[in-house]
């Protein structure tokens, strides 16, 4: 090779390590998208909007909260994993695109173990079991004997999704069959079960409560192993007689794989200063969600625990999705 190419090959060469480099050292330049992998008005929008917001204040630039749910999260989960690893393009999710999806989906277009990173675990949440009034039930036991007796039918935001999970442990627990109604979203998922097309559901509190407060639902328990401090007169499922029932859910913050180390490192750290900041931890109660703001290792040790509990589930009650 001529000295004056490779010495022109050499220059372009470092100099493009340079402007990387350098785009490492004052991200973010521009607006960040977050991709919302579910649909706005839900749990995980309230979540999304306050965290955008606040790094918005902190970084001082745009955070744009973009909600594109479908397939138990991988319509959103797939852009990110398309997208330009610059820190441009991350997402929010629920732990289930990790741990749950890739168990149950056949064919996913992208693999998160490989086309992923999880970076932040933003909160955890549960599920209310929630059932219309017409029913002849006050509590979960009432509910398994009346589906030993007759079929009965429950919604869910969609295959997959932490509602979906949460009732198929509780029926597998209890030994009695329902018939899943999955739904795009908690928010039509609920409305149904006002309108009594369906009959129950394991849905988000800040969708369901509202109802529950008027007497339109019923709500019978709580999915996680305490109660909810926005409803403490629920009683938890292991309280009902499921003892040792947990189905809790945490939201997670993700990236496009080959993000380099310093911005992850920034996200890692502004993020979960987000959720722990006084003014939006308390947001996030207020909601139903219980701030944790842990980093990537965490995050990772979390989830990888998470996959041993459902495996067993998922394998025993043979869940699958398209």
């Amino acid at each position: 090779m001529p000295i004056k190419m490779y010495l022109s090959l050499s220059i372009l060469f470092f100099s493009s390590i340079s402007m990387v480099f350098a785009q490492t050292q004052t991200w973010p330049e521009k607006a960040v998208r977050i991709v919302l992998t579910f649909p706005p008005a839900g749990v995980t929008d309230i979540a999304a909007r306050l965290i955008a917001e606040q790094m918005n204040n902190e970084l001082k630039q745009t955070f744009v909260v973009d909600p594109r749910g479908g397939s138990g999260g991988n319509i959103g989960a797939d852009i990110v994993a398309k997208a330009r690893p610059d820190g441009y393009t991350i997402g929010i999710t629920t732990d289930t695109l990790f741990t749950i999806n890739p168990q149950i989906y056949e064919r996913m277009s992208f693999d998160p173990t490989k086309d992923l990173i999880p970076i932040v675990t933003l909160a955890s949440f549960a599920q209310v079991l929630v059932c219309h009034p017409s029913l002849p039930i006050k509590n979960i036991q009432e509910l398994v004997s009346l589906a030993k007796q007759r079929n009965l039918s429950y919604s869910s935001g969609g295959i997959g999704v932490p509602g979906h999970l949460a009732m198929e442990l509780l029926l597998f627990r209890s030994s009695v069959t329902m018939t899943h109604v999955p739904y795009r979203g908690a928010v039509p998922a609920t409305t149904d079960i006002l309108g009594h097309q369906v009959d129950c559901g394991f849905l988000p509190g800040p969708t369901v409560l509202p109802h529950v407060a008027t007497g339109k639902l019923i709500a019978l328990a709580v999915s996680s192993a305490k109660r909810s401090p926005l409803a403490p007169q629920i009683p938890t499922v292991g309280e009902s007689g499921l003892q040792g029932f947990d189905a809790s859910f945490k939201l997670i913050l993700f990236a496009p794989s080959g993000l380099p180390s310093k911005i992850m490192e920034t996200l890692a750290k502004e993020a979960s200063a987000a959720v722990m900041s006084p003014e939006v931890a308390a947001k996030l109660r207020s909601n139903d969600l219980l701030p944790i703001g842990v980093g990537v290792e965490a995050t990772r040790k979390l989830l990888a625990d998470d996959v041993q509990i459902w495996m067993p589930v998922i394998r025993k009650i043979d869940l699958k999705a398209e």
